[in-house]
């Protein structure tokens, strides 16, 4: 059901509004690691290394594909703030064009780039073909990648996060049902999980279509709303391409640092993986914030209420501390030794790994909580310039640091280029942030006056 954000207490409605996404990325994380924990149990340390191999390889496709997605949704929920019916669905038929343009571009693209990237990034060479048919699978999957976070991010534009919740668990758990098939009982191996991967997604964003078309009349369009405007299309653009910039640029940055963990061997390369996919899921919170903060923000700010505004970017950031202090206390303690559930660890190098990265991000995980909490609002506020401009920042930070630290302190090198990046994005969000609802509350006092 849509849920109007610009009435009510903030607090509330970033909360009600985050924990159905908190719920639907927890799921997506746990079958993330149910993917991963099948490929290293049933076929080896080398299988789970290959995988994790081309996490920001994947990441840099994935990351563009939600950038430009909610990019596009960032219109519709300032236009469904405004409450102008025609010019949302305007824009819906606009996203459906750009989104099958980008589909068809990247799909031949990447078929064609796979292996030079793969290379680039210094894949070792006793994995790199399982590397390239894991890949190449998830590449050929990208058009329902594109359907189910357009429309994901549709529903959520409207205030409905639970809808995509439902159809991200149905995907996760056949996702996994899968992996068990086409990994421990059909010899598919590696591929087998990026083909179960593809497949469960594919049936997500079908339901999905299927459903979102039918619950939401207001986003059905005719051919009045689907007349062709480049002027829109470039409205889009201007909103989607920063933001899916912002998410490749911070995937480039991780693929300098992933070239230089490949060269540390299989062992490191695996132990990293499973570490950052235990990471991910206890910061799961922080995208679920932000998430909630693009919609309530961009409804707000078509409604004209940047008093609001404020208010929910104040609660968002007390309860990023209160819950950065919670999971730097189980990231200290607690997670190092779930690296078993991965692959066999008999001499507990793994876990040694392991802890070594957590011990070392952990005292940064509040900014990066700001990151998305800054980040998200800006574009909310219709701004993907300089949320890309934090983007290349962060690349920059990680390029210098893996430059600098990596020869020295080699893997402990490595965990640090997280941190580095982290502090040196939210360098122009932050600041930007405050000049900007400064200014708007300021001219709005001047208007009643």
């Amino acid at each position: 059901m849509a849920k109007n954000m610009t009435e009510g207490k903030p607090l509330k409605l970033i909360l009600t509004f985050m924990l159905p996404v908190l719920c639907g990325g927890l799921f997506q994380n746990f079958y993330n690691i149910a993917d991963s924990m099948i490929v290293g149990r049933f076929l080896g340390v080398d299988a789970l290394a290959s995988v994790g191999s081309t996490t920001y390889v994947s990441f840099f496709v994935i990351g563009w594909i939600l950038g430009i997605t909610s990019g596009f949704s960032i219109l519709i929920a300032q236009a469904y703030g405004a409450k102008d019916e025609k010019s949302l669905k305007h824009y819906m038929a606009m996203s459906v064009f750009v989104c099958v343009f980008f589909a068809v571009v990247m799909t031949i693209g990447l078929f064609f780039v796979n292996e030079r990237i793969l290379r680039a990034i210094n894949i070792p060479d006793n994995i790199f073909d399982m590397t390239k048919g894991y890949i190449g699978i998830i590449y050929a999957g990208v058009p329902v990648t594109i359907l189910y976070n357009m429309l994901a991010a549709t529903a959520r534009a409207l205030g409905d996060s639970k809808t995509p919740l439902y159809f991200l668990i149905i995907s996760s758990l056949f996702n996994i049902v899968l992996d068990i098939l086409f990994v421990a009982v059909l010899p598919f191996g590696v591929p087998g999980a990026a083909l179960a991967t593809v497949i469960s997604q594919g049936v997500s964003a079908v339901l999905c279509l299927i459903y979102v078309g039918k619950k939401y009349e207001i986003i059905r369009f005719g051919r009045v709303d689907s007349k062709f405007s480049i002027q829109s299309i470039w409205k889009l653009l201007k909103m989607g391409v920063p933001m899916g910039l912002q998410f490749s640029i911070t995937a480039l940055g991780g693929m300098l640092v992933q070239s230089s963990l490949n060269s540390l061997g299989e062992t490191y390369i695996a132990s990293y993986t499973a570490a950052n996919k235990i990471q991910n899921v206890i910061m799961q919170a922080y995208p679920s914030l932000g998430t909630a903060m693009a919609t309530y923000v961009g409804q707000n700010y078509g409604a004209g209420k940047y008093e609001r505004i404020r208010k929910g970017v104040s609660t968002s950031v007390l309860i990023a501390g209160i819950y950065s202090v919670i999971i730097m206390i189980a990231a200290y303690f607690f997670l190092a030794p779930m690296v078993q559930i991965f692959a066999e660890d008999p001499t507990g190098r793994l876990q040694e790994i392991a802890k070594q990265m957590l011990h070392i991000c952990l005292w940064f995980y509040f900014p990066l909580g700001l990151i998305f909490i800054y980040r998200n609002t800006l574009q909310g506020l219709g701004n993907g310039l300089v949320p890309m401009l934090g983007g290349i920042f962060e690349l920059l930070a990680r390029a210098v640091a893996v430059r600098i630290l990596f020869e020295p302190f080699q893997f402990a090198g490595i965990c640090m280029t997280d941190p580095a990046a982290w502090i040196s994005a939210l360098i122009p969000l932050i600041p930007y942030y405050y000049w900007y609802i400064h200014k708007k509350l300021r001219s709005k006092t001047e208007l009643r006056e």
